[in-house]
């Protein structure tokens, strides 16, 4: 089974020279790619100079992780595509478990394999961390990781399992998958494309799983910081065209309505610590969403699952009952 790891750039110079000898050496099994979104550093150069065997995609603009990986893998031909961010360490034999589900799972359409935190590495990662879930509202979470509280790796974790998302961080698809899903959305830019793909997976019938023995060492906002207020914007936008293209139309409205409600008391929240910048980033991110949900709505698919959430409501679940770890 032809693999494909495709590694996206944007002038991250420093953390090819400290991440893609790994990724290099302990993948021979597939055909290395970099995706380069018009990087103005010496990234490519760099890459071309030390890794010659990595084949070079060049994009014309900076388009994102949605669209820059939409418009690289045109240019990549093999049966899985691994979409791996430029700050992943890889381990020995990551690609071996992740093949092997494929072959023996044709129902199996995406895979994340278990992410560590590259600094605490007995810890799991905030970007997918064992697998990925939504609660009712939208809100993500994962096993390992529930808002900013990071489980210890115990071994607690060690499991094959079908999910409701895998991360973007080190993302394992069907090639065919993606090109019948016609890829990420492009207009998300960054953050969440990859929950809405799945999302999008699974309401064509297809099944995602979360693999423990391919172990992976992310270092987590190399490329935007977790306090950034972009970020802040990306993910509460995302997330509600996220929640307009895929919920059932019968309970969209309501659940989009409690949503908005919750996340103005997100911004209440960040008035009072002072985060006024964050606080400004949920208001642009609901006028952004207002602006585009008649053209979100349109891209609707004809099936929508009803069983998608994991629990109710996260946020009730970790501030009101304490609920700091994954309970199925």
């Amino acid at each position: 089974m032809k693999i494909a790891v495709v590694i996206l750039n944007w002038n991250g110079e420093k953390l090819l020279e400290q991440f893609l000898p790994s990724i290099v050496k302990y993948s021979p099994e597939a055909d290395i790619y970099l995706a380069d979104n018009a990087s103005t550093d010496d990234s490519v150069s760099y890459v071309k100079a030390f890794f010659p065997s990595v084949k070079i995609i060049k994009n014309d603009s900076n388009l994102g992780f949605a669209g820059g990986y939409n418009e690289a893998l045109k240019s990549v031909d093999a049966a899985i595509f691994a979409l791996v961010n430029s700050d992943i360490e890889v381990t020995e034999n990551w690609l071996k478990p992740i093949i092997e589900t494929f072959e023996n799972e044709p129902k199996t359409a995406i895979i994340q394999p278990k992410i560590l935190d590259y600094k605490r590495k007995e810890y799991f990662e905030y970007a997918g961390a064992a697998g990925g879930f939504i609660d009712k509202f939208g809100y993500p979470y994962c096993r390992g990781r529930i808002f900013d509280t990071l489980e210890k790796d115990n071994g607690q974790y060690n499991d094959n399992c079908e999910i409701f998302w895998a991360s973007g961080a080190c993302f394992f698809i069907r090639s065919s998958v993606y090109k019948e899903l016609k890829g990420f959305d492009a207009d998300f830019f960054a953050h969440q494309e990859e929950i809405d793909l799945c999302w999008r997976a699974i309401n064509n019938g297809h099944t995602i799983k979360y693999n423990s023995q391919s172990v992976v060492y992310h270092v987590g906002g190399a490329t935007l910081q977790q306090g950034n207020p972009m970020k802040t914007f990306l993910n509460f936008r995302n997330s509600l065209l996220m929640l307009t293209k895929n919920l059932l139309r019968k309970n969209m409205y309501w659940i989009l309505f409690c949503r908005l409600v919750l996340d103005g008391i997100a911004g209440i929240q960040f008035l009072f610590q002072g985060k006024f910048k964050h606080l400004l980033a949920i208001i642009k991110a609901h006028f952004a969403f207002y602006s585009l949900f008649t053209v979100h709505f349109k891209k609707r698919g004809k099936f929508q699952t009803t069983n998608y959430y994991g629990t109710k409501s996260i946020v009730f679940q970790y501030y009101l009952k304490a609920g700091k770890v994954f309970v199925k």
